[in-house]
């Protein structure tokens, strides 16, 4: 991926950055290189095909008002399948006060506790690339970069009535870096783009991919290790890896794809990352629909119904129809919330005098719920599908003495977990293999881990999640380096064939 720094003049930018190229707001608009070619750059490979890069443009030009050079250039950057910085929808959010302000409300505490001690009621500051001159500050100049994606800006705060608020926000150009603040600005955006991984010049990274984690979360989708191993596939396939957190959402439309590995819900920020990296054209995994349709056990009981697909005997209830669980299921039954995951939300019911309340509670929660029979096996199967094909293949074994996965006490802290043992794809019973592909396949082409519990020769599908585990040491013990290599080759296709389709 090519780096560009636009100005309006050559000397508006003091000093020059390794492997970044300064030009012209005028070079850029009217320049052949970069109106004629897709990405500033593009090689062949063996066959002659081209092989499309990305471009990260970062506009850095003082007339970013309407029509302005400064606005065409984002505006072309954008039809010309570029990634600027600003973009043009941000050129114009900094125009309207009330956007201004519903974007920061997140700002409103830092604000209150930073700039509470000073005597002042206005305040301004300078952010350069998230960095700012004053560095107790630096904090909120790095939160205002990356929500409003501007490299260069300048806030302007107010207190009234003893609260601090964002008054306004404008966009900077490189000539408005006041002398003194050079040095910084240049150290901040060296820095920035120093971040990621030096690169050789022979093969340079062609795109980026960012990976969602929570480092905090005890019970992620994947463990360190294997996010090492995903990074080091991505890298071998020349995509340049970033692990970013919640609080990066801003800087979503500057990469090429986005790998979601924390555990995802619908009013939950993944589910935000999600629904913004597609309607930015990101290559997503998971993406929004597989999120709202796999995390809701209601819609995929209903949905495996529909296509006779096999299930253990199940019955949404409802306050009308509790009555009908016993004669229906019997005892013992397992009652489930619509979004439980890792074994939460999930209930085992062994008495009659245990399972109205039981059923209340979750009512109080949901509408609907899930009641079904129980089914007790050894372990169950785990068939993990990528792009309609599978993956890998595990059977989780259930801890000693305990009916689930996952074994909590009562304030729902995990007291331990069984064995994963992965398994060739070639030795799992073929019924296994086709009831989880007919069941993801109904969702979409994502990555999806299908829960199947078999029974003598019979297989019965429990549940089709999105964002399935993949730990090193677990899931990867088949194919080892291979899966992670997998996974990421099917998102260089997937942002290959965006490329391809921005510029049909």
């Amino acid at each position: 991926m090519s780096i560009l720094i636009v100005v309006d003049e050559p000397e508006d930018w003091p000093l020059d950055i390794p492997d970044v190229r300064i030009v012209t707001a005028q070079t850029y608009l009217a320049g052949p290189a970069f109106s004629a070619d897709h990405t500033a750059g593009e090689d062949a490979d063996r066959a002659g095909s081209p092989i499309v890069h990305s471009l990260r443009l970062f506009n850095l030009c003082k007339s970013c008002h309407y029509q302005g050079s400064g606005y065409y250039v984002s505006l072309l950057a954008e039809a010309r399948g570029h990634k600027p910085l600003p973009k043009v929808g941000a050129i114009e959010d900094l125009q309207s006060r009330h956007l201004m302000r519903y974007l920061v409300e997140d700002l409103s505490a830092l604000m209150q506790r930073l700039l509470g001690p000073l005597e002042m009621d206005d305040f301004e500051i300078a952010s350069y690339f998230g960095r700012t001159t004053a560095k107790r500050y630096d904090s909120l100049s790095r939160q205002l970069f990356n929500l409003l994606q501007v490299p260069l800006l300048s806030a302007h705060l107010e207190r009234r009535h003893g609260q601090w608020s964002l008054r306004s926000v404008r966009a900077m150009g490189a000539s408005d870096i006041p002398s003194g603040d050079q040095k910084l600005a240049v150290l901040a955006a060296t820095e920035y783009f120093s971040g990621r991984r030096q690169w050789s010049r022979k093969h340079p990274p062609r795109f980026d991919l960012a990976i969602l984690h929570d480092p905090d979360n005890p019970e992620p989708p994947s463990n360190a290790k294997a996010l090492q191993k995903f990074r080091k596939a991505a890298e071998e396939l020349y995509m340049r890896v970033e692990f970013i957190t919640r609080t990066d959402i801003g800087r979503l439309p500057q990469f090429d794809a986005l790998f979601i590995r924390d555990t995802t819900f619908v009013h939950h920020y993944t589910y935000r990352f999600s629904r913004l990296a597609y309607a930015e054209r990101l290559a997503v995994i998971d993406d929004p629909d597989s999120i709202l349709k796999c995390n809701n056990k209601v819609y995929l009981a209903e949905l495996l119904a529909q296509h006779n697909i096999q299930t253990p005997k199940t019955l949404l209830v409802h306050k009308d129809n509790i009555a009908e669980i016993l004669p229906e299921l019997g005892l013992p039954c397992i009652l489930k919330q619509p979004d439980s995951s890792f074994s939460r939300g999930v209930l085992k019911v062994e008495t009659e005098a245990d399972l109205i309340p039981r059923v209340y509670e979750l009512l109080a929660k949901s509408v609907l719920i899930i009641a079904q029979e129980w089914l007790p096996t050894e372990f169950d199967w785990r068939v993990g599908i990528l792009d309609r094909q599978v993956l890998f293949v595990a059977r989780y074994y259930f801890p000693a003495g305990h009916w689930q996965i996952i074994k909590r006490d009562e304030q729902r802290r995990k007291l331990s977990e069984g064995v994963t043992e992965a398994i060739p794809i070639d030795q799992t019973p073929e019924g296994v293999v086709r009831i989880a592909l007919e069941s993801a396949n109904l969702i979409g082409d994502g990555f999806y881990g299908v829960d199947i519990k078999q029974v003598e020769n019979r297989c019965y599908v429990i549940e089709v999640n999105d964002n399935p585990n993949v730990d090193a040491g677990n899931e990867d013990a088949v194919l080892k380096d291979r899966l992670y290599r997998e996974v990421m080759s099917v998102f260089l296709r997937r942002i290959e064939a965006r490329k391809q389709e921005h510029f049909r």
